[in-house]
């Protein structure tokens, strides 16, 4: 085969919107942090004040390793957080974007695997409000999706954040289509997509790393890429974005 026949390759679309996501962060001065796949215990769950008798990490089966001592494949990007919190108290106020894949033990279907990518973002100042964090996401959302999204935030639970939401996306489809969410397959007739968690840095996390939160405060958000990929192209399964297949993967 010559060479010239040979196709060219090109950036997976998973990537593709990571890049973008990553890209419109950086628009805000957020920078991009990283951390390892195998967590410790402590950064993955104790540090983000969920301890060993927490009911919230029967949300997360973890893949456990053997013969380490606490350690496991990471189930959040939060982890980063910490870690980048732990070592830059004493830079302070900071802003980062943590994106990377995690595992959790979840039955395969079309919505999800076992095996997905989260980037996760912190920010941490001395006056930092809900505001900030509601215009935050709502200028990333409107970049990725068109000027027409709204979001709403409804109150939710997570050991990490006081207060927590769940952020609701104006749904897509029902934009692109002039609809008002009655005929969507993607909102089920609601005209709203949940799309990530949200909420105020809960104070015990600040200590942990040993940051004062009578002083700083901060915002933290986790954002499933694999859903934002699969809403803003119509993919209906997820197992396609890991599948291979060309036919798939050429059609971006």
């Amino acid at each position: 085969m010559k060479k010239e026949d040979l196709n060219k390759g090109h950036i997976h679309p998973l990537t593709q919107t990571i890049i973008q996501i990553v890209d419109i962060f950086k628009e805000l001065g957020f920078v991009v942090a990283d951390g390892p796949e195998i967590e410790t215990e402590f950064y993955n769950f104790n540090a983000l004040n969920v301890p060993p008798d927490h009911p919230a990490r029967d949300m997360q089966d973890t893949f456990w390793l053997k013969g380490e001592t606490k350690k496991l494949l990471r189930t959040q990007t939060s982890a980063v957080q910490i870690r980048y919190m732990e070592k830059n108290k004493d830079s302070l106020p900071i802003r980062i974007v943590a994106p990377g894949k995690i595992f959790r033990n979840e039955a395969t279907d079309a919505t999800h695997e076992a095996q997905f990518h989260q980037i996760e973002g912190l920010m941490i100042d001395k006056d930092v409000s809900l505001a900030q964090l509601k215009g935050t996401l709502l200028y990333f959302l409107k970049k990725l999706f068109g000027e027409s999204v709204e979001i709403r935030l409804r109150p939710s639970y997570f050991p990490f954040v006081e207060p927590g939401f769940e952020v609701d996306m104006s749904c897509s489809g029902c934009i692109l289509n002039k609809k008002a969410g009655g005929c969507c397959p993607m909102c089920k007739g609601t005209g709203w997509i949940e799309i990530m968690g949200a909420g105020m840095v809960h104070p015990n996390v600040l200590k942990e790393v040993g940051i004062d939160s009578s002083i700083w405060k901060g915002f933290a958000f986790g954002i499933g890429a694999d859903r934002l990929v699969m809403l803003k192209y119509g993919i209906e399964d997820i197992r396609l974005l890991y599948s291979g297949d060309l036919r798939f993967i050429n059609q971006f």
